[in-house]
């Protein structure tokens, strides 16, 4: 989820990933592991912080907060499938969480998750 989600940010920004990582400084190799979801974000706030601002994204923003919202919930090998389906909502559910209205979708699939647990 959190290399998808770079990703997209990445090409919003219409950068490729060889051009990205040139601006930014990141190894193209390590960048796309990443991406592809082969190694976890890094649980350090300050790198974090500055991939975010790399990224474009603005402190407070949606993105900003799914940003960091997946890259504390990533890396956990060890879950089972169920378990990695209730990770995938995490993000609404903090949404949900600091006050922001979910969309009616968002809530049908929070409450059929709940169901299923």
């Amino acid at each position: 989820m959190f290399g998808k989600f770079i990703q997209e940010l990445r090409r919003k920004k219409g950068l490729g990933l060889c051009e990205f990582c040139k601006k930014t400084g990141h190894d193209p190799s390590n960048w796309s592991k990443l991406e592809r979801g082969i190694l976890p974000p890094p649980k350090d706030e300050r790198k974090l912080r500055l991939w975010a601002s790399q990224l474009g994204l603005e402190p407070g923003s949606g993105d900003w907060y799914t940003f960091f919202d997946l890259a504390s919930v990533e890396g956990d090998h060890l879950l089972s499938s169920t378990d990695r389906n209730m990770v995938k909502e995490l993000p609404q559910l903090f949404r949900i969480i600091r006050g922001q209205k979910p969309t009616e979708d968002e809530m049908r699939n929070l409450a059929a998750l709940a169901r299923r647990s």
